[in-house]
């Protein structure tokens, strides 16, 4: 089931575009140990990433403070909501919520020990999925944490109970029949209406649960007016409650948010006193705050001056990886020239992703690769490499060319014409205002266009979601912030009804094989099903994969357990394991 979403969509773009340029950032797996890595804290990050920096409890001291570098001011506190979903600010607050599933720095999905004690399919068809949550597990007010939860922030989130709510999505939620609560709350039974391969990314860190009981305050969660009335609640309100180790103890607009242990968590309590998320919205200051002590850790995009600043500060190590998000080139099919799939293919062919790279991220680090999938990147299992046989990518001038004159262009001095012998009008690429990198990116596209006789003309937004939303654009360079869920991603992104399908891709054999791969209970058939997608995107030059984007984590050498993490689930993922080494 897929529905149309254009506030949610249009939001949605609304974060991407604030965020795409600052909020892929940090460390991961996959640097390339040498030019990635500096110091010692991270060296055995590349290696193993989900234990490097590992420090015992009984070896970091009780108490103390890290503080940590925040890109961007709290504007909304509901991190589900479309307008909450910014990665800056979930970073913070989604360590004060319960959630089922996470992602570790591997890209591996992992149960929350924490908060449940399972999590089973216990029936294929119909679909159905049992969570036991610890007994144990409660809100800080001492309510008990219970299905009741898990079925609030169900319908706030499945497009039909709450029609005034804007979920940041609504995947999964919408495919469940229902959800029941036995052993006191403790055991939830939820039965999909429809199968949902990617049913861990429910209630998981992403979607973190907000409670119940508090809900209930603002409004009767039997109707839509109550369910609405709760959700902007949440948005609006500086939570004063928490499910999870650390809680809120102190917010300063646009100055910093502290948090503090929970002194009802049930599990190990953390070692440090307090963790400051410092506002530090200009990036490039953020070395000078690390160095001069203002903050502990930063987390920013890396560029040349950037990380060579950092690499320069004494007791820092910081390491440069890769994850989930990805650089791409996108085509506007609404445009008339664009809508004929060799041309398309051409232009693809002549872009030199190497030199591309090269060129920009490869200025800072040697270990990013040219990407070769829509879906998948290549710490995933079903990775497959469904564009080098296409050669689009390549650079390869001639073959480019090729391609166009067997499809009946011909170039008549420096312009293009088509079979008709009409003249391929200039286009338009765009790029986020303030990024060099992506500008650097669109004047290679522009200058590769330009040997088959294609202007391109190189064009900054200020509103990367707007632009995209509208259809303001002949080509544009940006970056999905993906997921470990990649089943219903596909059908988000390359959906030909789904509205963040910007460019107006369609192909119904995609369409099929997206739908089927997203309701398949075996995870080796959806792959299957994705990649044969994947290879007919490639096929048809709608978007080119160029590369992972590198991500920066930086800290000082006395901070334990921390360590890269480049999903959207971010360094803090453990947080409530961070310490301070003892002397």
């Amino acid at each position: 089931m897929l529905r149309s979403k254009s506030r949610v969509a249009r939001y949605a773009a609304l974060v991407a575009g604030a965020s795409l340029v600052l909020a892929s950032c940090g460390g991961g797996g996959n640097g390339d140990g040498g030019e990635g890595t500096t110091g010692q804290a991270f060296a055995d990050c590349d290696a193993n990433p989900n234990t490097c920096n590992e420090v015992s409890r009984d070896q970091m001291q009780d108490g103390g403070e890290v503080t940590f570098a925040m890109e961007k001011n709290i504007e909304n506190w509901n991190v589900t909501s479309a307008e909450g979903n910014v990665l800056d600010s979930a970073m913070a607050i989604k360590e004060t919520l319960p959630y089922t599933f996470y992602t570790e720095p591997d890209l591996s999905v992992a149960l929350n020990e924490d908060l449940l004690e399972s999590a089973e399919m216990t029936s294929e068809d119909p679909q159905v999925i049992e969570y036991k949550i610890q007994q144990d597990a409660q809100w800080s007010d001492g309510t008990p944490i219970t299905a009741e939860d898990f079925i609030y922030n169900w319908k706030v989130q499945n497009g039909e109970d709450c029609t005034e709510c804007s979920p940041a999505g609504t995947m999964g939620y919408d495919r469940v029949e229902s959800i029941e609560g036995s052993d006191n709350g403790k055991t939830v039974t939820v039965t999909f209406a429809e199968k949902f391969t990617d049913w861990k990314q429910m209630w998981a860190a992403g979607a973190p649960m907000y409670p119940a009981h508090i809900a209930a305050e603002q409004g009767d969660l039997e109707t839509p007016e109550g369910l609405a009335k709760a959700f902007e609640w949440f948005g609006k309100n500086v939570p004063n409650y928490s499910g999870a180790a650390y809680k809120i103890g102190d917010w300063q607009n646009n100055q910093a948010l502290t948090l503090v242990p929970n002194e009802k968590y049930w599990g190990d309590k953390p070692k440090l006193d307090r963790v400051v998320f410092r506002v530090i919205t200009d990036a490039a200051q953020e070395p000078t705050a690390l160095q001069n002590g203002e903050v502990d850790v930063i987390y920013p995009q890396p560029q040349v001056d950037l990380v060579n600043q950092v690499r320069n500060i004494p007791n820092v190590s910081s390491h440069i990886g890769s994850g989930l998000t990805w650089e791409h080139f996108d085509f506007n099919l609404d445009n008339e020239f664009l809508s004929d799939k060799p041309l398309r293919q051409a232009l693809f062919t002549a872009v030199d992703r190497q030199a591309l790279i090269d060129k920009t991220v490869g200025q800072f680090t040697d270990s990013v690769e040219p990407l070769n999938s829509h879906n998948f990147v290549p710490d995933q299992d079903g990775y497959q490499d469904v564009v080098s046989e296409t050669g689009q990518g390549s650079g390869d001038i001639e073959a480019a060319k090729k391609i166009l004159t067997d499809a009946g262009y011909t170039l008549e001095g420096d312009q293009l014409k088509t079979p008709e012998g009409e003249t391929v009008a200039p286009m338009r690429i765009g790029y986020t205002a303030g990024n060099q990198i992506r500008k650097d990116q669109s004047e290679l596209f522009a200058n590769a266009a330009k040997q088959l006789g294609v202007t391109v003309n190189v064009n900054p937004t200020d509103d990367l979601g707007g632009t995209l939303v509208e259809g303001d654009y002949d080509i544009m360079v940006f970056a999905w912030v993906s997921s470990p869920f990649p089943y219903g991603g596909g059908l988000q992104l390359w959906h030909s009804e789904s509205d963040s399908n910007y460019g107006g891709y369609k192909n119904e054999k995609v369409d099929q094989l997206l739908t089927e791969a997203a309701a398949e209970t075996d995870v080796q058939a959806a792959n299957e099903k994705l990649n044969e997608a994947n290879a007919l995107m490639a096929e048809d030059a709608y978007v080119l994969p160029l590369y992972q984007k590198p991500t920066f984590l930086a800290a000082y050498d006395n901070i334990g357990n921390i360590r890269g993490n480049s999903t959207l689930d971010s360094p803090t993922y453990n947080l409530e394991d961070w310490g301070l080494r003892a002397e």
